[in-house]
């Protein structure tokens, strides 16, 4: 790090500010990039494309947040060989997009309904993000859980029923995913969202229909009424 002056920077700013600079960018092919989720070792990241390594230290914030926000879209592998990051042996993953971003830009970004106030809306929204983001071990490894954090990010509508459900007094009390009845050739499922009234008990479900069959999931049906069958 002596070719670039890093003092009075913590060490995270010194890293992203070495990476930084042309003659530092060597270093990011040594690095072993160590995905964590909730504090734990989960995957190793390589990029399919070596000019990806752009996305990884863009992912290095020279001031991280509580509410930073990192999607990584791949291919997960075997686990690491004993040899290879001081012998972690977690999956890796071959990844060829990488998205970098802090909650509140993602949630600024959603369509709010007119009828709602900014304040509530982004508070219903951050608390339906966070909802998703803390099912179990989710670790985006499962069919349920890519289709969760393909709407999460990509869905807007699953936001505007939340604030419209709290507008009515009405509470998210489950989000289920299961095996879709059009699953066959192709590996689809159904994320129903369930919201229960605070004084009557009653409870209203919507569901989307979402393909996980390949690397890239992709909405089949928009949000719409669940009626059990």
């Amino acid at each position: 790090m002596s070719r670039v002056d890093t003092a009075g920077q913590t060490d995270r700013q010194a890293l992203r500010s070495v990476l930084d600079e042309r003659a530092g960018r060597y270093l990011a092919r040594q690095i072993c990039w160590v995905f964590t989720i909730e504090g734990l070792e989960t995957y190793i990241l390589v990029p399919r494309d070596p000019t990806d390594f752009d996305l990884l230290i863009e992912a290095v914030r020279p001031d991280p947040g509580r509410h930073d926000v990192d999607v990584v879209i791949g291919l997960r592998g075997s686990n690491a060989p004993p040899d290879r990051c001081n012998g972690l042996m977690v999956p890796i993953v071959a990844f060829d997009q990488l998205y970098s971003f802090d909650r509140d830009t993602l949630i600024s970004a959603i369509p709010r309904p007119q009828d709602q106030p900014e304040d509530k809306f982004q508070a219903t929204a951050a608390e339906l993000f966070d909802r998703i983001g803390q099912v179990a071990d989710n670790a985006g490894a499962t069919d349920e859980h890519r289709a969760l954090n393909y709407l999460a990010v990509r869905y807007h509508a699953i936001y505007t029923r939340a604030a419209q459900s709290h507008a009515a007094e009405a509470t998210l009390s489950e989000v289920e995913v299961r095996r879709s009845r059009l699953s066959g050739a192709r590996n689809i499922v159904d994320v129903i969202f369930s919201y229960t009234h605070r004084r009557n008990d009653t409870t209203e479900r919507y569901f989307v229909r979402v393909d996980v069959t390949e690397e890239f999931p992709f909405l089949v049906t928009k949000l719409s009424p669940f009626y059990e069958r």
